[in-house]
């Protein structure tokens, strides 16, 4: 019992920390990179979604890919944003981008929703934000139906962001091919594609089962 304690407050302070760190950071977060969204709509097209389809965006912050999802899934499809932090939602909210789809906060790692429930995953950056990248897939894979799609993306490429932070590679990084492949298929994941390049990352796996 002593150690599902110490785990819950771990999680929670977790939480508490990146709800701060994302809040300083939410007033400006659009104007700050809002030249990524033409990739975040490239990345958004890769998912192959069809019209009618129910798609989730996993710590969507401002919600810059909600409107190239609703694009894909049309009027009769279902678009939801979950983010953590609140404060991020209501800068989805000023950019208009509830227009585009439902916002919820919640955990990204104990959904709140069925098990079958979507037919895609899209999610931007977050792994690197999760205390176990492999529970957070395999809660990814549950509420998702099977064929379901899930994109793993970020704008600009690991090597990239290991430059701008001064640090090298890190060869445990979730993201790298080596780590990330095998995590997905034992999280009931098929990846079928896998680029990481200077300008973008990008990882897509459709859900195994049915």
């Amino acid at each position: 019992m002593f150690k599902r304690f110490a785990a819950f407050v771990a999680e929670r302070a977790g939480q508490t920390a990146t709800r701060a760190f994302f809040t300083r950071r939410a007033a400006t977060w659009e104007e700050r990179f809002a030249g990524d969204n033409p990739r975040y709509d490239a990345a958004a097209r890769r998912m192959g979604l069809r019209p009618g389809q129910r798609v989730l965006d996993l710590g969507c912050g401002t919600g810059r890919v909600l409107p190239a999802l609703r694009a894909q899934v049309g009027a009769e499809g279902v678009v939801a944003g979950i983010d953590l932090t609140p404060a991020m939602l209501t800068a989805a909210v000023r950019e208009g981008r509830d227009r585009d789809g439902g916002l919820l906060v919640a955990d990204a790692c104990r959904l709140p929703l069925p098990s079958g429930a979507v037919d895609g995953v899209f999610s931007a950056g977050l792994v690197d934000h999760v205390p176990d990248p492999a529970a957070a897939l395999r809660e990814w894979a549950r509420v998702t139906a099977p064929g379901g799609v899930l994109l793993l993306f970020h704008p600009s490429g690991r090597a990239e962001r290991a430059a701008r932070h001064g640090r090298p590679l890190d060869p445990a990084d979730p993201l790298a091919e080596e780590n990330l492949r095998p995590v997905l298929r034992t999280s009931g994941w098929d990846p079928v594609c896998y680029e990481d390049a200077r300008r973008h990352f990008l990882a897509r796996a459709v859900r195994l089962g049915g």
